[in-house]
């Protein structure tokens, strides 16, 4: 049966209605809306419930197959195949686990993903992408038409839905790449990331890489072309989706992920991974208001919440759980809720990317987190940095210096069991460049005795400890603050100073560099002002040394110039 909405009328009934009966709506269809019960809203939930009372138009049809160990390799369940048992199967709602016979069965409607969660010691077969294809999806009539490219349409439901998986071995100790937001507008930015990360790391020993959403900056026809680019790696890469690899068109949430899903499947799922529990999610809901604008906001939703809580009890409470999403946890209108379900267990973390910023995030009672202990959330450096703004480096890309003062560049987890570590890494430096050290390159003591110092620890937090000491003379703690770093301002000014200059020449803006964003507080900055009263006129090294929360020891180190009766000549700016 299909049910047929007469609009006007329902937004009208419905405007009074929800006033006395809102909550219950809300939690049935997954809406949110304040307390006026406006118009607007209550066309929202319009639009919610009949795509609520969609999958009831069409009847709902059992998906049947078989998990099993691929022995051959071709991809097909035949004789010397081994059926696996107790393996987790899901349709983004309800999890069942395969029989002794490795079969499953799951409901499901026509806009649906059905997918394997992979295993400990087993891998997923991959694309000549390296995507993980582990996922079936049915859209008998394909996805709504739309600017870019969605499903085509899938057809009747096959008869079986069958999963290969591939032994490996898959130790305690391993790695994994984290890239928030590579985010290009066009091919010539997705040559930036292939140029300023990806060639690093061509022979990596990570296991598998993860981006963090915001994949592209809008354009989803980059969607492939990045993902040749990082396939170079030669591992499985993963991806969350994020709110600029949205379908800006679509009409409902439900059907902003179309081009998502054509390329990379499910936009939410877990896999396990060693003794890890990954879990990735799509914390972007896609809001429509009545004039058929489209905005996007943090949250979850009642049905991909109720596969969290699903997914998790079936993960032991002693196994650490990392959750991976876009949009900072913090930001998430219903992180309440996915709070109770991660609080009680002693190893979790999350991890996200979206700011442009790197930061390191302890949550606790302040927002409502209840669990014994705070929970660590990271915003990840992003690949774009800036979203590639900046004067370009001597390899012809932009500097992309993000707002925080940290560079562009990605991150490594390394997991050990239940333990793990995040290392930041700067994209096109050493390993080791892991902070700046902030000071004038020439000081004339006899005007000025002491200096205060800044150091920018990209990977600090508040619970990190930074001392500071020149040459031999003693250390000394640094001070902690929130505060924007003065070398980015430094930066940020010469470089929009520099671009007024070539406009007011009549230099078409199109033919310069984008624009660095304002400098943000930077939440991984200490300073300390240093007597340099004792220091005989000549060079000398400033040392800087940062024991961060996770144990991690990191060092900076910049040389300056002490000159008592200094000529002008010698005398420069201040300079990073």
């Amino acid at each position: 049966m299909r049910v047929s909405l007469g609009e006007d009328r329902v937004i009208n009934d419905l405007h009074a209605f929800v006033k006395a009966t809102a909550e219950p709506i809300q939690r049935q269809a997954d809406v949110h809306f304040t307390e006026d019960g406006s118009k607007q809203l209550a066309r929202q939930v319009v639009d919610s419930i009949t795509s609520q009372l969609h999958p009831q138009e069409v009847a709902h049809q059992t998906a049947r197959g078989v998990v099993y160990a691929d022995l051959n390799g071709n991809q097909v369940f035949d004789s010397g195949d081994t059926p696996l048992a107790g393996v987790r199967v899901s349709n983004g709602h309800e999890i069942t686990t395969t029989a002794a016979d490795g079969k499953y069965e799951l409901e499901i409607d026509d806009d649906a993903a059905v997918f394997v969660i992979k295993p400990r010691g087993y891998r997923t077969a991959v694309d000549e992408n390296q995507l993980p294809r582990f996922y079936y999806l049915h859209k008998p009539q394909g996805s709504p038409e739309s600017r870019f490219t969605g499903v085509a349409p899938t057809g009747p439901l096959p008869e079986s839905i069958d999963f290969p998986l591939y032994a490996q071995q898959e130790p305690d100790q391993f790695k994994a790449l984290m890239f928030g937001d590579p985010q290009p507008r066009n091919q010539r930015e997705v040559d930036y990331i292939a140029h300023d990360v990806v060639e690093e790391l061509i022979g990596t020993d990570a296991s598998f890489g993860v981006t963090l959403g915001d994949i592209t900056f809008d354009n989803l026809a980059l969607f492939e072309p990045q993902a040749r680019a990082i396939a170079v790696l030669g591992i499985p890469w993963y991806n969350v989706i994020g709110n600029h690899d949205m379908n800006y068109d679509a009409k409902s949430d439900r059907q902003s992920d179309e081009s998502f899903e054509r390329v990379f499947g499910p936009n939410y799922y877990s896999f396990d991974y060693g003794t890890v529990h990954f879990l990735v999610l799509d914390d972007v809901e896609w809001l429509i208001d009545e004039t058929g604008k489209g905005r996007y906001q943090g949250g979850l939703g009642k049905r991909q919440m109720d596969f969290v809580r699903r997914d998790l009890e079936m993960i032991p409470a002693d196994q650490l759980v990392v959750l991976m999403m876009h949009i900072p946890l913090i930001n998430v209108r219903d992180r309440q809720e996915l709070y109770r379900l991660i609080e009680q267990r002693p190893f979790a973390m999350s991890i996200s990317a979206h700011a442009h910023t790197h930061e390191h995030h302890y949550i606790t009672r302040d927002d409502g987190w209840r669990g014994p202990a705070p929970h660590h959330h990271v915003i990840n450096v992003t690949v774009c940095g800036s979203w590639w703004s900046g004067l370009d480096n001597e390899r012809g890309i932009p500097h992309a210096t993000m707002a925080d003062g940290a560079p562009n560049g990605y991150s490594i987890l390394h997991f050990d069991g239940h333990k793990y570590q995040l290392e930041f890494r700067a994209a096109g430096r050493r390993a080791d460049f892991q902070m700046s050290v902030y000071a004038p390159e020439v000081v004339n003591v006899s005007q000025q005795a002491q200096l205060e110092i800044f150091a920018n620890v990209y990977n600090g937090s508040e619970k990190d400890s930074v001392s500071i000491w020149i040459d031999e003379l003693p250390a000394q703690a640094m001070e902690y603050t929130r505060s924007k770093d003065p070398a980015f301002v430094k930066t940020s000014t010469n470089e929009q100073e520099m671009r007024d200059r070539l406009l007011a020449q009549g230099v078409p803006e199109e033919k310069l560099w984008i624009a660095l964003p304002q400098p943000a507080t930077s939440t991984h900055l200490w300073k300390q002002q240093v007597d340099l009263g004792s220091l005989a006129d000549g060079v000398h090294l400033i040392h800087v040394e940062s024991k961060l929360a996770d144990g991690q020891q990191v060092r900076g180190r910049r040389l300056i110039r002490i000159e008592r009766n200094p000529s002008p000549q010698t005398l420069t700016s201040e300079g990073e």
